[in-house]
């Protein structure tokens, strides 16, 4: 699947809180999202729109690390 180019950390947001992360805090236009699933874990997301593509593998990097999913990259 190719990596979409179009998605705003809202957004994200609330894909993520599917797999147990909610907004604990928002400091400016960044969000801190917290999952206590596989023990806690913190990311931090800007609100921007939209998301840098570095920016945006960077966190499903560390999401899909946490919680022992295989991120498949075509």
């Amino acid at each position: 699947m190719k990596m979409p180019r179009d998605m705003s950390g809202e957004k994200l947001a609330k894909l993520l809180s599917k797999y147990g992360y909610h907004i604990t805090r928002q400091t400016g236009s960044y969000m801190r999202l917290t999952t206590e699933r596989n023990g806690g874990h913190h990311i931090t997301i800007p609100k921007n729109k939209p998301l840098k593509i570095g920016t945006l593998s960077v966190i499903l990097n560390n999401v899909s690390e946490h919680l022992k999913f295989q991120r498949k990259i075509s």
